[in-house]
């Protein structure tokens, strides 16, 4: 008798198990390097950087991230939202690409903003680049299209495809496309 009642706690310590492991981040994830590479295409820097380690960020990696993100034009530095280099990260990953990203534009002054509005560039007032929490880019070697329509699939943010230009912009603000 004693030993049946022993086995019926046996589904409830496995239940257990369970919940707290599902809680838990995956392993793949828990002790990895998150790398990305970047090339300015105004300013033809390029840096290579592990931006986060685990679920921690790098602020000295941050710190170059955000040097060539800066508005080229004004010579300004922001902070760039880590959650900004999350999707792209992920967005790599899916289409599986391992090279520079390049840079068309990341972070924008609001008096850079305003001039590229004045010139009538399709560039939005309230542009999330002037936040830092936006990023125009090509992959070199992977299609616009494809990559626009995987960033799409994804829902982690706002999307644009300039087909003539060759690149997209991926952004942390509302799931929106255009």
């Amino acid at each position: 008798m004693y030993v049946q009642k022993q086995y019926l706690f046996l589904p409830l310590i496995a239940s257990t198990l369970v919940l707290v492991l599902s809680a838990l981040p995956t392993l793949g994830t828990m002790g990895e390097d998150r790398r990305l590479s970047f090339y300015n295409t105004h300013t033809s820097e390029h840096i290579e950087v592990i931006y986060k380690k685990g679920e921690d960020y790098n602020p000295q990696a941050l710190e170059k991230i955000n040097y060539i993100f800066r508005d080229h034009r004004a010579d300004k530095v922001h902070p760039i939202d880590p959650a900004l280099l999350d999707y792209l990260y992920d967005l790599l990953s899916k289409v599986d690409y391992h090279g520079k990203v390049h840079i068309i534009s990341g972070y924008r002054s609001p008096e850079t903003n305003k001039k590229l509005r004045k010139n009538g560039s399709g560039v939005a007032a309230g542009s999330l680049h002037m936040q830092g929490k936006a990023l125009d880019f090509r992959l070199p070697g992977i299609n616009t299209k494809t990559l626009r329509d995987t960033a799409l699939d994804m829902k982690r943010g706002g999307v644009g495809y300039y087909k003539k230009l060759d690149f997209i912009q991926i952004d942390t603000g509302r799931v929106r496309f255009w």
